[in-house]
């Protein structure tokens, strides 16, 4: 696990000095691979690529990077694993190679050589961000893995074009001139995450997931500007094309069947995900899927799994007991680090750096802090992440579940039906929902604002519709400028929850999820994997009927069905708790002058980016305890917080605010 840069040049724009910026891109990026750098550069062709090392596998001089190719064709600066790589080093040499070292580096430049860039790209399992450069045809290629777990990012400059891992390299580039899209703002505030189709800088843009964009000089000729050069990336694997095989060719094998082949899938998962050539662990929680990824390392390993969880003062938001119940039971060597709310607090300060294009999902704070913890005692840590994703693991699931019926009759019917939940909803909702001789289920459905959400749901005229109604921070209009929301590429299905899943693995998961991970894993010099995320789990995962993932009111059902082979279910069967941290009650208490300092009225104008009255008005609700509008209002923080750090207007550093209420607790 790495970090890569890399500058191209417009034919004419040649020089030693405009590429020497590779220094700088590069040094930027030292957190993502602390164990050495390298360079290399073609002044005549304008190119220049550098690498920030975290050696993993082949921690010799060997695996350094760039690296060339045996024939000297192609330079790699390469970030990710390639988990099958001893398999295809074997298959390259029997057709005649032969290496060096043991990287799987090397295997990836001779299976370009050998099969070409996209067949290669077909055989591999594993996670990856590169830039390739072809000495040959003079072009570069850039590539990302399936899913999107590692980041790429790519701007046009003065004098051509620069990628890299994170936007700190981008903007270490002399002749980069940053400017805030007013879309990725309102994206941001929408959703608490910066789409792929966006960034916050213009000019900028994160190559898509699966994505390879191939530019020579021709290419980038043409390209006036980011969105030209986006338009140019193709795929190399379909989730969509994934998606609908899977749903034509739908496992018809029983239950146990299903189970067992999914055990087997994610053994080999697991398995491949525990080569390393230094000290790996894994994250527990003690849900289901931490829980899972930990008891198949257990059962695969000669020694106790070194496993690590965060404890928190807040019982409502602490999991350690049970991680610590299923620790004991599978014999990892666990170590728990507790903390205090102002221990959590105390990172805030560090988003803006850790995060560099504004990141609004609270869990963002202990897995920056579970991240820390285990890179105290191992280099790669395995995570549960896709779990939900891959096998329908959030409330939206089970609701849509529901609804599934509803929502296939006529748009008149429930446009009827969402009227009288909304009328339910209101006035004497509570006293007629007490004399109802009604179901504990659906009395506790019919409390609070839940109906009236319900209502709100059923009324989407799309199943695009509920999903964003579903996901969406709030329905306030809090910017100056809208989301752009692009064309739904979603493909059509046959039931409410595939749409919903395909959409969470198509945006939530590589936006939000895999961004959270990367970004607080790296920022450590930790290398976290994801066997949940394996290729071959979400090709099986998409064959699985919906009932093998939603059954009795429940998601991951079949993933459960796996973990009990392990594990008894007493020490994992209860409501789903989420990693977060309470937001709502800090800002109220000791974050409530550092919030009220970054949402100051005039502060917020002089901007230019959001409605200052109705963000005043929505903190002042959320502040005098009328409505929780913490999500929001986290994502905004966020972003006020993202530009101090970037030279916008700011009033008093959030770390001068912060300490004296740290030292309160």
């Amino acid at each position: 696990m790495c970090g890569i840069a890399g500058i191209l040049l417009f034919p004419g724009a040649s020089g030693s000095a405009r590429l020497s910026a590779i220094e700088r891109m590069t040094g930027s990026l030292r957190h993502r691979g602390p164990d050495g750098e390298g360079f290399w550069s073609d002044q005549s062709a304008g190119i220049a690529l550098g690498h920030r090392r975290l050696a993993i596998v082949d921690l010799t001089a060997a695996g350094r990077q760039p690296m060339l190719s045996r024939s000297g064709r192609f330079v790699i600066t390469y970030n990710g694993e390639i988990y099958n790589f001893p398999a295809l080093r074997r298959d390259l040499q029997a057709l005649g190679h032969s290496f060096q070292g043991g990287s799987d580096t090397e295997v990836l430049l001779a299976g370009f050589e050998q099969w070409g860039i996209e067949a290669t790209l077909r055989r591999t399992s594993g996670m990856f961000a590169f830039g390739l450069w072809d000495r040959g045809t003079r072009a570069l290629h850039l590539v990302r893995d399936r899913m999107g777990k590692k980041p790429l990012y790519v701007a046009r400059t003065l004098n051509g074009i620069v990628f890299a891992s994170e936007l700190k390299a981008i903007g270490a580039v002399p002749d980069f001139r940053p400017e805030v899209d007013p879309k990725a703002v309102a994206a941001l505030v929408a959703y608490g995450w910066v789409p792929h189709e966006h960034c916050i800088w213009r000019n900028v843009f994160k190559l898509p997931p699966a994505g390879i964009l191939s530019l020579g000089a021709e290419a980038l000729a043409a390209s006036p500007d980011a969105e030209a050069l986006r338009a140019k990336a193709r795929i190399w694997w379909s989730l969509s094309e994934v998606a609908e095989n899977g749903r034509s060719d739908l496992c018809t094998a029983g239950d146990g069947e299903m189970a067992a082949e999914l055990d087997r899938l994610l053994r080999q998962a697991v398995r491949e995900r525990m080569v390393a050539d230094v000290p790996i662990g894994a994250f527990l929680s003690g849900g289901i899927d931490s829980s899972t990824v930990v008891a198949l390392m257990q059962a695969q390993s000669s020694r106790p799994v070194r496993t690590f969880t965060i404890a928190f003062g807040e019982a409502a938001y602490d999991e350690s007991v049970n991680a610590a119940g299923v620790a004991r039971h599978l014999g990892t060597d666990h170590t728990e680090l507790r903390l205090t709310p102002a221990d959590a607090r105390e990172v805030i300060p560090e988003m803006p750096r850790v995060w560099d294009e504004p990141f609004a999902d609270e869990s963002q704070i202990p897995t920056l802090l579970v991240s820390r913890l285990a890179r105290r005692h191992v280099t790669v840590a395995l995570s549960g992440d896709g779990g939900d994703e891959c096998f329908a693991g959030y409330a939206r699931h089970f609701v849509a579940a529901r609804l599934d019926p509803l929502f296939g009759s006529r748009l008149v019917l429930r446009r009827l039906a969402a009227a009288a939940m909304a009328l339910l909803a209101r006035g004497s909702r509570q006293n007629l929902v007490a004399a109802l001789p009604l179901p504990n289920g659906v009395r506790r459905a019919l409390q609070g604002d839940r109906l009236g959400r319900l209502a709100h749901l059923v009324a989407a005229t799309s199943a695009r519709e509920m999903y964003e109604r579903m996901t969406r921070l709030s329905e306030l209009p809090l910017t100056l400028s809208p989301e752009g929301a692009g064309p739904d590429a979603t493909p059509p299905f046959d039931d409410l929850v595939s749409s919903l899943i395909f959409r969470d693995m198509a945006g939530y998961l590589p936006d939000d999820i895999l961004v959270k991970l990367d970004r607080a894993s790296m920022a450590t010099s930790l290398e976290a994997r994801c066997p949940l995320l394996d290729h071959r789990v979400i090709e099986f995962a998409w064959r699985l009927p919906t009932t093998a993932k939603v059954r009795h009111g429940q998601g991951k059902w079949i993933l459960r069905e796996v973990l009990a082979r392990y594990v008894p279910p007493r020490l994992f069967e209860r409501p789903k708790q989420g990693f977060d941290v309470p937001v709502g009650g800090w800002l109220r208490g000791p974050l409530k002058a550092w919030a009220a300092d970054l949402l100051a009225e005039p502060r917020l104008r002089s901007q230019g980016l959001l409605d200052a009255q109705a963000v005043q008005a929505c903190w002042q609700e959320h502040a005098s305890g009328r409505r929780d509008r913490s999500r929001v209002l986290w994502a905004i923080l966020m972003l006020q917080a993202w530009l101090d750090a970037h030279g916008a207007p700011a009033a008093r550093p959030a770390t001068e605010i912060l300490e004296p209420a740290l030292e309160g607790g």
